[in-house]
Formats: C-alpha cells, structure tokens, sequence
C-alpha cells in the first residue's frame, strides 16, 4: 500500500547526527511514512551509515540519495523532484521527529485533506520538549506561514505540505559557486494563493548545531550574495508591512553590492525604496564584513 508521507532528510557530514533521527522514526505508533535522505556531498560514513540502516528490518522504507554539495535549497529541489507521497516533511539530520508525531499528521491530514489547504503547520521543541519561539494563538484554526510571523509569531515551526502544491511552485535557484537561497521563497509563493492548517502539537524536537546556518549567517552573507539578494527581491515582491519592507531594501542593497552587482538596485521591485535606502545598504555591508571576519 502506497504511504501517506515522506519525511525528507537533507544531510551533510551529520554521520553523528543521523542515529538520532534514525531512532525517532524508529520509535512512532504509525509508519505510514517513507524516509527519504538526500546526501549533500558529505565526505564521512553517511553513505555507509545509510546502506547499513536499509538491510536491518525496518518497519518503514528508508531510500538513500547522494548529490553533489549544493546547499540546503538543491537538496530540497532534489527531495521534491523524488517524492510522490501525498505529504512531505522536512526533518533535518540532527533532529527528531517527536514522539508520536507520524500519527498527528495522519490524524490532522484526515481531518483537513478536503478542505483546500496547502497543508499544515505544526510546533518544535528543543530536544528537553521546550517549545521553540511562541506557540500558536488561542483558537488559530488556519494561517499563512508568513501571515504567522506577521502577527507577532516567532521561532521555527514544522511544515507539512501537500507534495502536489509544493511540486507544482518553481524550484529554489542555484546560482554558481554559492550554496544559500531561503527555503521560505516556496513558502511564500504558496502564502499567496493558500492557507495551511494549525495544528498545535509538537512534530519535531530540534538541536541547533555550532556550525548550522544559524551561527553562521554573516559568513552566508558574504558567500552567496546573490541568493541572499534573491530572497530579498522575493520579500520585496510581497512585503508583509512596510517596517519589513525598508528592513528587505536594505539587505537588499547589501547583497547587490557584496555580489558587485551594485545597479541590480535599480532592478528592485520597490525600486525608489531600494535607492533611498542605498547608504544604509552601504554601511550594513561594512558591518558585514566585519562581523565576517570575526565569525571566520
């Protein structure tokens, strides 16, 4: 019987990692699920560390993939191009798919799949089971993603999509010898045109690593200038106020003129903003090389 959800993997060098998450699926009520684990060019024993998994007598189907290094985004792209299950989800390779989570999705998905939603967003907790950032407002029933973080949301959340809707945006860009553009481009072009389901439970325990994205954002900004000008460009597009909106110009500028790409300001869709806010996007960029230097 086909299954309901693939729980989607992007891994690079989490060999260490990867038991855990392992384990947590190991240790659901339900399996109605499929493991798919992109491998984004790690250079440890993720490849074997895999291989080993699918001989042992599994409950559910893991399926192994290896890619070149490309970044989270092209092994998202990757993932999506291989899944063909009605939902997916994203657990990344040093986290846990909280206990009991692959039955709450069945359950949610039984309750909401007639009603035109894109799919539904859920809750993590840090792996003590504290809840990361806030929690959902009292009887949110339906929301944005974006629209979440708009009314004051904050923190990550777990997002459950259908596979037909998340197929059917285009992929994340891959510009040459950078390796970041946001995985909430997606998000956001979804927002516009569908609501996700609020299910207020906790689907995914998180541990941030020392060298994830998180702390490592200033030497991301510098690396891959072009994606982060992208992504702007997109807020830009579809701004959420206009506080964000100078905020979004003036990283903007930022990344145009990191990238020496310093007349793409001229191609911002708030484009008298984008130039106001020029200088401002000139001393953000001294301060992120600074800040670069320093985290390097």
């Amino acid at each position: 019987m086909k299954k309901l959800l693939t729980i989607f993997t992007p891994a690079y060098n989490r060999a260490h990692t990867l038991p855990r998450t392992y384990a947590s699926l190991k240790r659901q009520e339900t399996f109605n699920f499929v493991w798919l684990i992109i491998d984004d060019g790690s250079t440890d024993n993720t490849r074997e560390l895999v291989k080993s998994w699918q001989k042992e007598d599994n409950p559910f189907e893991i399926i192994y993939k290896y890619k070149e290094n490309g970044g989270m985004h092209t092994a998202h792209n990757e993932a999506y191009r291989l899944i063909n299950t009605e939902l997916n989800v994203c657990i990344d390779s040093d986290d846990e798919l909280a206990i009991g989570a692959a039955a709450k999705i069945q359950q949610k998905w039984a309750e909401v799949r007639h009603k035109g939603y894109a799919g539904f967003i859920g809750l993590d907790a840090d792996l003590e089971g504290k809840l990361i950032g806030s929690g959902f407002p009292k009887g949110m029933k339906e929301t944005t993603l974006h629209g979440y973080y708009a009314q004051g949301g904050s923190g990550d959340k777990k997002l459950v999509y259908r596979t037909d809707i998340i197929k059917a945006y285009p992929e994340y860009p891959e510009f040459p010898a950078e390796n970041y553009v946001a995985l909430a481009y997606k998000y956001l072009l979804i927002d516009q045109d569908y609501k996700l389901a609020v299910l207020n439970e906790v689907l995914c325990n998180v541990e941030y690593q020392a060298d994830g994205s998180t702390n490592t954002m200033f030497r991301s900004y510098l690396k891959n200038p072009r994606g982060f000008a992208f992504w702007r460009k997109q807020c830009l597009t579809y701004p959420s106020s206009f506080k964000r909106m100078v905020v979004d110009a003036m990283h903007y500028d930022s990344s145009c003129f990191i990238a020496g790409r310093g007349t793409d300001i001229f191609k911002s869709p708030k484009k008298a903003l984008t130039v106001a806010m020029a200088p401002a996007g000139l001393l953000l960029t001294q301060y992120i090389r600074m800040k670069g230097r320093q985290t390097g």
